[in-house]
Formats: structure tokens, sequence, C-alpha cells
């Protein structure tokens, strides 16, 4: 199992570097005085020029409330969420209130969209409780507050709230792309712990199949899931970090090494977490050496049956399935893939034998063994084989 949390942790804070919160300040609707900032932190930094202009977009009317609302500006962009709390005891009978949070224009802020949510709403719920907002000496009683969140947010991407009787969490979530499409002959990999409670009970199904080394149409054939399902399965766990994908294993397969080669030889944790993974059993470990010499014989044209046949592994105390299962999820070696290409008219699979498909995904299929197909390649003189 390989953990990644350093890694998400490390991704998570180049997020918030990219878009960090420069200002929190909240306004309010006044009775007399109209739209005002009643607190704001750092101090006057939007001006109540700026404020005033973008007021009718910051005190919404009621369509528009309890929706997140994003203003760009020149220099800023400004994200708030605003509530109107209707009571008799207000002047006008409600209460209006925006809480933003200010960012350099060109930031990305979607991730904060929630936070500024569930903070708007835990001051919400302090003023229906204990009037928190509009008993007096409001920007007082905000102002650590602000810095706390302002301060935390920034650093830590998270932030515990205990003022009064209500509590609440603040955490920004890390953003993720979407994920790649799941084809039937790729291979989950877990790279992280799975907690199966956590998850539906197709994927606690199919998880169990999941061994580094079955394809997903097997994978599907074995837990008896229907394959588009056990597909959406999969790219779920991929979107969450849960596994990653890696080439099917054979060992007919060509692998050479990426330039990420050298950081072997000079990180002692990566050595470390690589003898760990590819050793054949926790008691004797291989040499870092020996490893080292594997991956730099990997090369085009060389087969993992060529090394097997030039390394002893079992010498070496390596099992060559997680040697290449390690190298290919810390990119130290990549698959170089054979895409058929049909240059004559030919009967046989001509409709896959376009260089798009490799000899992976027309064997998952078809059904046919990769050697098998490739000796039918090899006799077929009308098709040539990209290698990539």
């Amino acid at each position: 199992m390989m953990h990644l949390d350093s890694v998400e942790h490390k991704s998570l804070v180049c997020n918030l570097k990219d878009s960090l919160i420069r200002c929190i300040f909240f306004c309010e609707f006044h009775p007399t005085a109209g739209p005002i900032i009643s607190c704001q932190v750092p101090e006057n930094y939007i001006s109540k020029e700026l404020f005033d202009s973008i007021s009718v977009y910051i005190i919404t009317k009621p369509e528009l409330q309890r929706s997140t609302i994003t203003v760009t500006l020149e220099q800023y962009k400004v994200l708030g969420f605003p509530i109107r709390i209707d009571n008799k005891k207000y002047a006008r009978n409600a209460f209006h209130f925006n809480l933003c949070f200010v960012y350099d224009s060109d930031a990305r802020t979607v991730q904060y969209e929630h936070v500024v949510t569930k903070f708007s709403e835990y001051l919400m719920a302090m003023e229906i409780e204990i009037e928190f907002l509009s008993s007096g000496s409001t920007c007082a009683k905000l102002t650590p507050i602000l810095n706390q969140v302002l301060t935390d947010l920034n650093t830590k991407g998270e932030c515990a709230l205990t003022e009064g009787p209500i509590a609440t969490h603040l955490k920004v979530c890390r953003l993720r792309s979407d994920p790649s499409p799941v084809f039937d002959h790729q291979v989950p990999v877990f790279i992280k712990e799975f907690p199966p409670h956590q998850w539906d009970l197709t994927t606690q199904q199919v998880t169990p199949y999941i061994d580094g080394f079955n394809h997903v149409a097997r994978i599907a054939a074995l837990s008896d899931v229907d394959n588009n399902l056990v597909k959406a399965c999969v790219q779920n766990l991929v979107y969450y970090g849960v596994v990653a994908l890696v080439p099917l294993f054979q060992y007919g397969n060509v692998y050479c090494s990426t330039p990420k080669l050298r950081t072997l030889a000079h990180d002692p944790e990566l050595q470390k977490h690589c003898l760990s993974y590819v050793a054949r059993n926790n008691r004797h470990m291989p040499s870092s050496r020996d490893v080292f010499r594997v991956y730099a014989a990997m090369s085009r044209g060389t087969t993992i049956r060529d090394l097997c046949m030039r390394f002893s592994f079992a010498t070496m105390k390596i099992n060559e399935r997680k040697l290449v299962q390690f190298g290919v999820l810390e990119g130290l070696i990549r698959r170089i893939q054979k895409y058929p290409v049909l240059v004559n008219e030919s009967l046989e699979l001509q409709k896959t034998f376009t260089g798009n498909y490799s000899v992976d995904e027309i064997c998952c299929a078809t059904g046919m063994a990769t050697q098998q197909l490739e000796d039918r390649l090899e006799r077929d003189h009308n098709v040539i084989l990209l290698c990539k």
C-alpha cells in the first residue's frame, strides 16, 4: 500500500498559496445609513468608495439571498453569502448581512464557497441564539474571529471556531481535477488506506478484487458486477485518490526508465519505500543497488521476460511484478505500448488496427492472449507495430 497523504497536504498548501484570502469583511444593511462595512481585517483594505460601488451585489435582493455570490473587479474578487433574518425586533423587520472573503482578481475561489457558506450560517446561528451581530460592539466581537479565520485558513486550510454556545469547523477542500475515463484493460492499484465502511455497497463488492494486477474487465467478471458500474466505481476511487491506474502487467511488456529514476539514487526515503514495496518478503530486503540496476536496464526492445533471464530476481529478493508496479506509480519507468496499424487490406481484426488501440486494449476486447495476438501480427505483413 502506498501512502500519499504528505503529497496531498503539499498539494493543498500549493492551492492555498495560489488563492490566499487577502481580507475578510462583515457588512450589513443599516436602517438609516444603508449598506456599510461594520468590520474588516486587515482594516481599511476595502475602501468605502469601492464597497459603495459593489454594495448592490453584496447586500442583495431576496432572489439572490442564501446563494454564493462572486464579484470580480479589476484588482479583487469578492466571495459572499448574503443572509436575511426576518424578525419584528429588527428595524424594518429584518436583519441583512453578508460575510465576504476577498482575493486577488485572478484567484480560483470555488474551493472556498462552502467555507463562506458555513461561516455565514455559523454567524446567523449565533445571531439567532444570542444576538451576537446586532446587540452592539459588532466590530470588537468579530475582529478576533475574522483574524483567526484569515490566519488559519491561509496557513493550515482549516479553522475551529468555539465562540459562544455554538462551535463549527471550517476546512478548505483540496481541488481535484476530473479523472480520465477508465478502460477495460487498465489495472487499478490502491495507493492509500481503504476504509470499506465509508463506501457504497457496489464499491465494497468490487474492491476485494483490486489487487494491483487484475484489469477492470476481469474485476467485473470476478465480482459479478456490471462492467460500466465497475468503471464508475474505479473512476470514483481515482477521483478521491484511493487508487491509481497502471498498465496491465505481462512478461512480454516493454518499459523504459524516465529521468526521474535519478532521484532513486539520491533520495533515502524513496529508496526505503521502494525496497519495502518490491521485496519478496518483509524479512529479507533487496539491495538498492540491485533495484536500481534493474530499473536502469529497462529500455526499448527489452521485455520483462528478457530481464528475468538476465537477472535472478529470486536471488536478488525482488518481486518483479511489484518492482514494475512501484516504478510506474512513482514515474521511475513508463510502459512502451504497441499499436497495430493496418497498411493494406486485411480481414482479421482490421477494425482495431488503426493505431489508436494498443495491444492491451485489443486483447482485452477480443479475449486473445497477448502472445497469440503478437504472433499473428508478426505473420501479417499488412500490419506494422508502432511502439510509443
